[in-house]
């Protein structure tokens, strides 16, 4: 007879361990269990992303990406002081070029003013003080926006749950889902495992978790490959904050922007390329079964027919240094095409709608036995701790009923 147990989280990225964590911490005498498809945790979006705890700039007000992540800004810095993980305040700054972008800026204020953040308008001499290599007309400073490897984070919360008696399994990736009366089955290409609930935080393959279930998830997963470049050791210094350009509102992200890593270092990115392959962390990864189950997707040909100018030009940026270089020197214009050098790309599982839209906010899904994470791109690392706490709630709910 299979062992049962309360619980089993699909996914060993930040939020399948910070929910498994905060499982263990609530109910102390449950059986839980996380399978995670490769051979260790945090390989995927959680340890290919830009460090950023954001302060939450751009999220409409009233949605859960504005709740969670001015909440999680906070409950992830107190989870890194608890746990002696490193990380930095460094603030961040959106950098306004011509008048268009300054028009842009005040809008913004309004919305941040809504979330409640903190934030200082700055003008063009106010601008060049805190920033000597950054050229604009204005900015806007978030002091709260911060930097820290999530993958330690990661590997912090995989601690925390292991000393509360939970067992993580690698090299587990989840094929068939049966759903019964009295729970889940869950079957790996070595095992078969009984729960009575299911957690799923699959990132990039949470449709197709859905779909095992029987559920119809009404979207589809669209994987954008987001490229960056480090920037030479010469030019570690050459950034005090973080520096984004300001938004367009029409365009589904954020542009190409500087980023202070925790290590030191400084990146340039990303762009967003449409991937050919969920996990297509290179120009050259293709799977065609994914490219057949993207395209027959409704919502995703609405998607590509809609930014299909826009994307172009990013698909230009990704083949050509030289545009990609034009992009951040709109803002700092003193680097130069030798000071660019590869970094590892990530890549952002967007959830898309049949009528064609970028699902904008954490979106989840719920059957009689299970909870599931459907869309958490950014900002959902800072999130984290929140949106674990949210699907805590929903579990209650399911349980309760």
């Amino acid at each position: 007879m299979l062992p049962i147990y309360d619980c089993v989280v699909i996914g060993g990225g930040i939020l399948g361990h910070c929910v498994a964590m905060q499982l263990l911490e609530k109910y102390p005498d449950f059986k839980v269990l996380l399978l995670e498809k490769e051979a260790q945790s945090g390989l995927h979006q959680t340890g290919r992303n830009s460090g950023v705890i954001h302060a939450g700039v751009y999220y409409t007000p009233g949605s859960l990406k504005a709740r969670f992540c001015y909440e999680g800004n906070k409950a992830t810095k107190a989870f890194c002081l608890e746990n002696g993980i490193k990380y930095e305040e460094c603030g961040k700054l959106l950098v306004a070029s011509n008048a268009l972008e300054m028009q842009r800026m005040q809008e913004l204020l309004e919305r941040t003013k809504e979330n409640g953040l903190e934030r200082v308008c700055l003008d063009a001499k106010e601008l060049k003080e805190l920033e000597p290599n950054i050229t604009g007309l204005g900015g806007i400073f978030f002091p709260t926006s911060a930097i820290v490897s999530y993958k330690e984070v990661t590997l912090a919360m995989a601690r925390r749950f292991k000393e509360k008696g939970g067992e993580v399994i690698y090299n587990a990736e989840v094929v068939v889902i049966t759903e019964h009366a009295r729970g889940v089955q869950l079957c790996t290409k070595n095992a078969v495992y009984e729960a009575n609930y299911l957690i799923s935080c699959a990132g990039l393959f949470g449709d197709r978790i859905v779909k095992m279930l029987g559920l119809k998830p009404g979207f589809s997963i669209c994987p954008f490959r987001g490229e960056y470049f480090k920037l030479s050791p010469k030019h570690h210094q050459i950034v005090k904050h973080l520096i984004y350009p300001i938004p367009d509102p029409s365009m589904p992200f954020l542009g190409v922007h500087l980023t202070r890593m925790i290590d030191g270092s400084v990146t340039v990115g990303p762009n967003a390329v449409l991937a050919l392959k969920r996990e297509g962390y290179c120009k050259t990864d293709i799977s065609l079964q994914d490219l057949k189950e993207m395209l027959a997707h409704k919502g995703v040909r609405k998607v590509i027919a809609k930014y299909f100018k826009p994307g172009l030009a990013e698909f230009k940026n990704s083949l050509c240094k030289k545009s990609y270089l034009r992009l951040v020197q709109k803002y700092c214009p003193s680097l130069q095409l030798e000071d660019l050098s590869p970094h590892p790309a990530g890549v952002r599982a967007q959830a898309v709608s049949e009528s064609g839209e970028l699902i904008e906010d954490f979106l989840f899904c719920n059957s009689a036995r299970s909870v599931n994470v459907c869309n958490a791109p950014s900002p959902a690392a800072t999130s984290a701790i929140p949106i674990g706490q949210h699907i805590l709630e929903q579990l209650e709910g399911v349980m309760g009923g």
